[in-house]
Order: structure tokens, then C-alpha cells, then sequence
């Protein structure tokens, strides 16, 4: 019978996989350079394949290295449940956690809170910014977990909500009736933002980019102000808001999608507490700020 592999070598694997090089990897698995190569040379040896495609610095899965990234990271999750059921000690540590700022001021306030309660020996370190950044640093190790806007790309990210994206306007404002339409978004790279220009370019609407943020609460105030109108997951709607209905025009937008992703190393103990939870919340959030519909 063939011997197991390696969990060791799989762990550094998934380190370079998740950062694109060797140093970085070296450094999170607190091993030498050359520690780390050996540990491939061997599991390429053990496997048959070459799992890595060096370019100079950068470092890519090959096809046979994506086949095992996806299997590896299983076996990781697994070996941190198993150590995990026979664990007997109280949960402690930090974990460096990003959110994007569009959900922050009701996830962070809701779920933050009630974790720190039921964990208080778990320091979260948090960070808000726009999912594009939260990934690119997950990708530089700054983060153990993240929760980001899921896209088309991101084969990684472990989908756990879905929610109705709505065209929103001011209560009572004339944004909605300006020609083009004027339209509050988030930068080029935003995911809601290609496919509500998407929809309005196949639709044939009349609009105009009229104010840009990567910052949410700015394109929330820009609406509440009556400077445009923009398009919110139902989460992230606030009084003051009104939901733009069908009758006006504009066209329907695909469900925003919310996602966890995690450092290779993140499995278990604290982060499995963490991630659970945010799960399970997210899963039970009510919508108490419910937008009325536009007349």
C-alpha cells in the first residue's frame, strides 16, 4: 500500500500557491528557502508531475498542480478537524480579518460584537476596504480570512450568502429623473459596478458615471444626497433610501454574492470559530432598514 503524503509538504505547496513565491511561502511556514524547494522537489518526485511553473520570480500551478491544490487544501481542512475533535484546550489567538466596507457597518456591529462575546480569548484585527484590495492582500498574506464581493474568477471563495442587488435613490429626490441618468458606483475593477454597466449598456440606457468611490459609505451619501442614484446589495440599504421599482426602467441586476476565502493555513481552531460564526450570522441577519419602493 502506498504511503500517505506528506501533510507538511502540502501545506508549504498550498503557501506558494496562495502567494506566488517561494520566499513569501518560506516565511509563512516558518521554514528556510531551500527547506521549502526540497519539500516540492520531493512532492513533484513523489506525484510524477510538475505542480509549479517558475517564470523568473513568479510562480504558477501547473495543470496537475491546480488538480492538487483544490485536493490538498481538502486534506488540510480535514487533518484541522481531526486535531480539533481531540483538542481539549480553550480557544485563543488573533486573526487578521478583511470585510469590505459595503457590509461593514452592519457586520462588523452584529456579528464582531456577539463573537468577541461568546470568544473573548480570540483577538480580531480588523480591515475594511474594497473586496479587489482585500483579495490582493490575502494573495500578500496580510489576512487569514476575508469576506469579499464573489466574482466569476475566484474559484476559491466559499459562497455562503446571496442577496438581491436594487437600484436605490433618495427619498423624495430628483436624481432618478435627470437625463442621462446620473449614477453614484465603485471603481472600474468593482464586480456590481461591470454588471449594472452591463445592464444598462444592453438596455440601451441614457446614464453618466457621475461619482466614484471605493469607499461605500461615500456612494451612500452621494445618494442620500441626491447626487445620483446606485445600486446596493438589500444588506447595505439605509433609511433615507428608496428602491427604485420596475416601472422606471432600469434593468434588473444579477444577485450580489457574498464569499469567505482563507489563508491556506487558516483551517480550524480559532478560524473555523470565526468563520462558522459569520456564516451562521450572516445567515439569520434581518433587513430592518428595508428601502420603500420609488413612486
Amino acid at each position: 500500500m502506498a504511503a500517505p503524503l506528506d501533510l507538511d509538504q502540502l501545506q508549504s505547496f498550498c503557501a506558494i500557491a496562495d502567494c506566488g513565491s517561494f520566499t513569501e511561502a518560506a516565511r509563512r511556514v516558518n521554514k528556510t528557502q531551500s527547506a521549502v524547494s526540497m519539500q516540492i522537489k520531493r512532492l513533484e518526485e513523489r506525484l510524477g508531475h510538475a505542480l509549479l511553473s517558475r517564470d523568473g520570480r513568479t510562480v504558477t500551478l501547473t495543470h496537475h498542480g491546480e488538480v492538487l491544490y483544490e485536493r490538498a487544501r481538502k486534506m488540510l481542512r480535514t487533518n484541522a478537524e481531526i486535531l480539533d475533535h481531540f483538542s481539549d484546550g480553550d480557544l485563543a489567538g488573533s486573526i487578521r480579518f478583511g470585510v469590505p466596507d459595503d457590509y461593514a457597518v452592519r457586520l462588523l456591529p452584529v456579528i464582531l460584537s456577539s463573537f468577541q462575546r461568546t470568544h473573548p480569548k480570540i483577538v480580531v484585527d480588523v480591515s475594511c476596504m474594497a473586496s479587489e484590495h482585500l483579495l490582493e492582500g490575502m494573495r500578500a498574506g496580510r489576512y487569514d480570512l476575508i469576506v469579499f464581493t464573489q466574482g466569476t474568477e475566484q474559484n476559491f471563495g466559499e459562497l455562503f450568502r446571496t442577496e438581491k442587488m436594487f437600484w436605490v435613490a433618495s427619498h423624495g429626490g430628483r436624481a432618478l429623473a435627470s437625463e442621462p441618468v446620473a449614477i453614484a458606483c465603485g471603481p472600474q475593477y468593482c464586480i456590481w459596478r461591470k454588471d449594472a454597466m452591463d445592464a444598462l449598456d444592453r438596455t440601451g440606457t441614457d446614464y453618466r458615471i457621475a461619482y466614484t468611490s471605493s469607499n461605500a459609505t461615500a456612494i451612500s451619501s452621494a445618494v442620500l444626497s441626491d447626487l445620483a442614484i446606485g445600486f446596493l446589495p438589500e444588506s447595505a440599504l439605509q433609511p433615507g433610501m428608496r428602491v427604485v421599482s420596475d416601472e422606471h426602467g432600469l434593468p434588473h441586476l444579477p444577485d450580489a454574492q457574498m464569499a469567505l476565502m482563507r489563508a491556506s493555513h487558516a483551517y480550524g481552531g480559532i478560524y473555523d470559530a470565526l468563520a462558522n460564526h459569520i456564516v451562521q450570522s450572516m445567515g439569520n441577519l434581518e433587513h430592518p432598514h428595508q428601502a420603500e419602493a420609488a413612486e
